[in-house]
Parts: C-alpha cells; sequence; structure tokens
C-alpha cells in the first residue's frame, strides 16, 4: 500500500501539470525538499542534553550546534536525509572515549534547526558556518550529510580538513533526483521542469552537483564507506566516487544497510582517525 502511495500523489502533480507546468513542477519540488521526520526523539534529546550547545545563523535561520570537548581534534559529524545530531551517539561516545572534540549540527529542516526545506546545497551552507566557527580538522557525513560537506569543500576556501570520511554518500544529485521522479512516476514535462526550477534556483543543471566529480579536487584524506546492499543509496555511488577520490580508500560492508551503524563501522572510524 505505501508503494502506491507515491504514485498516486505522482499521478495528481501530473494532472496539475496540464493546467500549469510551472505549479506543479514546483509542488513536486517542494515534496521532494521537505522532510517527513528528522525531529528529534526523547533518547536523542536527552543524549544531546549532554553537550555544549550554541546556535549559529545563516540567513537568519537557526543552527543548532552541539559540542562534546576532548583534548585532541575537533570532528564534525553531519547526519543525513530525514535524521539529526543524534544519530551519532554511538560514534560521539566512542570519539569521546578517545579524547576527541565531537562537534554535531542538525541540518536545515531537521532537529532544532531552521528551514522549511531541506538540500544538500543550503546544508553545505549550514556546515560552513560551523566550520568558520568551531574550525575541525575531520569531518564525517553520512549520505547526504556527506555530499553537503563535498559541496561545502568545493564551495568554501576551508583548509583546515586533515580527513574525510563518506558514509553511505550519494554519487551526485542526478542519481537522487532519477530515483525521486521514478518513484513518484512523474510525466516528461513535470521531469524537465524540475531541473528548469533547480537550474533557475542554484544556477547549475543538477547533474553539476556531483560529489564523484567534486572529490577530485580535495587534497585530504579520504575513507568511504559503504554497504553493498544498500537499499537507499545504490553501491555503485561509492565505487563512483572511489574512483575520482586521489587520497581515499573503500570498504565495503554487508549487511549494515543504508545506515551503517555499528562497532565495526565505529572501529573503521576510529582507526582512520587515529593513524
Amino acid at each position: 500500500m505505501k508503494s502506491l502511495i507515491p504514485k498516486l500523489v505522482g499521478a495528481i502533480v501530473n494532472f496539475i501539470g496540464f493546467f500549469s507546468t510551472a505549479y506543479a513542477s514546483k509542488l513536486a519540488l517542494q515534496l521532494f525538499s521537505k522532510p517527513r521526520a528528522g525531529q528529534l526523539t526523547t533518547n536523542a534529546g536527552l543524549f544531546l542534553d549532554t553537550a555544549t550547545k550554541t546556535t549559529l545563523y545563516y540567513n537568519n535561520l537557526p543552527i543548532q550546534t552541539y559540542q562534546w570537548k576532548g583534548s585532541k581534534e575537533t570532528v564534525l559529524l553531519a547526519h543525513g536525509w530525514e535524521s539529526n545530531a543524534g544519530r551519532w551517539r554511538p560514534e560521539i561516545e566512542q570519539l569521546q572515549k578517545e579524547g576527541y572534540t565531537s562537534i554535531a549540527l542538525d541540518g536545515p529542516a531537521h532537529g532544532k534547526s531552521g528551514s522549511n526545506t531541506f538540500n544538500a546545497i543550503l546544508y553545505s551552507e549550514f556546515i560552513n558556518v560551523v566550520c568558520e566557527k568551531f574550525k575541525p580538522t575531520i569531518c564525517i557525513g553520512h549520505s547526504v550529510g556527506a555530499m553537503a560537506l563535498v559541496i561545502f569543500h568545493r564551495n568554501h576556501s576551508y583548509t583546515n580538513t586533515k580527513k574525510i570520511a563518506l558514509l553511505g554518500a550519494p554519487s551526485g544529485f542526478k542519481g537522487i533526483m532519477k530515483r525521486y521522479k521514478e518513484m513518484m512516476g512523474y510525466s516528461q514535462t513535470i521531469d524537465k521542469g524540475i531541473d528548469a526550477l533547480i537550474e533557475h534556483r542554484f544556477g547549475h543543471h543538477p547533474n553539476y552537483f556531483s560529489t564523484a566529480d567534486f572529490v577530485q579536487n580535495l587534497t585530504s584524506e579520504g575513507l568511504i564507506i559503504h554497504d553493498k546492499n544498500d537499499r537507499i543509496i545504490p553501491y555503485q555511488d561509492a565505487l563512483d566516487i572511489d574512483a575520482q577520490f586521489k587520497n581515499a580508500s573503500l570498504i565495503t560492508t554487508k549487511g549494515l544497510g543504508h545506515g551503517l551503524k555499528g562497532d565495526f563501522v565505529i572501529g573503521e572510524l576510529i582507526k582512520f582517525l587515529s593513524h
């Protein structure tokens, strides 16, 4: 039944498109950009209450940050779609044991951060504000959070990053949009309308925003972790990123899915940070 709902919504948008392509395309992009979840659970909230909280701002949008101080380098953690900073609890608890300072943020329209919509470009600007404040030398991102980290390094002259870990990262916006459009069953007219709207808003066609292309210019040491059977972001995306990330290694898991939770991944992250 759940699988039929996107097709039903897509059919309604296609119908609206017969009368106004512009309005229907705008509606389709709004549906894509509006998270259905990402709010804090009670347990996540209790964990985040152990942090020092600082609210920063980008264009009057609040950015909620959480800091756990340590004696070693500062690690920035960026969560993915429909999540929040609380998803990093196991990783941060281990980072604390190892002595690292951890900085996590809630992305746009997630957790306690502002905005009514979410996209990797806006997220990258949130990350820029956070990096200017806390000066991390290590960055870890999951899913679209990983993509936002790469876009941030592409668009800003931030040179402090020594290491960057990309977990379950999409290789580009092209694939994300293709899967969304197919899931919704949009017509070719709406398909092209969405692309035109993105190009108008962000100055580039969706195909331009490519994690795999952007990592070519990264000088940081990289780690890519991706599950072979990831149902959200195909494993091929990891291979595409790995092929162009000159100074990175790829670790393939099996059975961890897109979330990449568990001791194995945490252990690999700690080894990456400490060597």
